[in-house]
């Protein structure tokens, strides 16, 4: 299935493109600051609606979740059987995410050699916070594979594929490994945001949905949507 990047519609500073469409769903690419449906009127569901003038009593609804501040591909529904259709892919695990994210530090794994790397650190459902990445209450296993994309001399550039579903696994991973996500106000350092929004000028949370692989209906193969580009910023820290 070919990409049709065109914009879906634009409000203010969004311009949110759309990478695929299908009877009663379409996959588009959210921009990063833009909630997904707790801003009535102004969040990517409420654009939705307005972009493809879809009424009635079902809507628009999102078959997973981004955190407001991570941008990238996201898969809403307009008819029901098309939202149970992804819904059962991802209960039973089916559904493949990668995500680009921007880590503080090097980590020691040679970069683009295709090898993967594991965080099995287990998470609890509290999602915590700095001081208790892993969270409170009954901890479970959890893991997230990674593998280096690209190395300067204080970042590190990783893809990442969580294997379980844990509220900010990718984000708690990375602070339990002892290099948490660039921008990362929950669970980074206030001291190393403060250093890349005053030095480099950088705002914003350095996590991107690159990707998700799924069988969409009608079809009984797989097929990977994908993101049109790394975010500008996450390129530019390695400028």
């Amino acid at each position: 299935m070919k990409p049709v990047m065109t914009p879906l519609l634009t409000f203010g500073q969004f311009e949110i493109p759309v990478i695929a469409a299908g009877n009663g769903w379409l996959v588009v690419e959210k921009p990063r600051g833009m909630s997904v449906h707790n801003d009535a009127g102004v969040d990517l569901v409420s654009l939705a609606r307005r972009g493809t003038g879809t009424v009635g009593a079902f809507g628009i609804h999102p078959v997973h979740r981004l955190d407001r501040e991570t941008s990238g591909v996201m898969i809403l529904c307009s008819e029901r059987e098309a939202l149970r259709f992804f819904a059962r892919q991802f209960e039973t695990g089916a559904v493949i995410k990668r995500y680009i994210a921007v880590l503080h530090g090097r980590i020691q794994t040679a970069p683009g050699d295709g090898a993967w790397s594991v965080w099995d650190w287990p998470l609890a459902a509290d999602a915590g916070g700095r001081r208790f990445p892993q969270g409170t209450g009954e901890l479970k296993e959890c893991r997230t594979r990674f593998r280096v994309q690209e190395v300067s001399r204080h970042y590190t550039m990783v893809e990442c594929e969580p294997q379980s579903g844990r509220t900010h696994q990718i984000r708690r991973h990375a602070r339990l490994s002892g290099h948490p996500v660039v921008g990362d106000r929950r669970y980074g350092s206030n001291r190393l945001n403060a250093h890349v929004r005053e030095q480099c000028g950088f705002t914003r949370l350095a996590l991107h949905a690159m990707e998700i692989r799924v069988v969409p209906p009608g079809q009984s193969r797989p097929v990977t949507f994908r993101s049109s580009a790394v975010p500008a910023e996450l390129q530019g820290l390695f400028a």
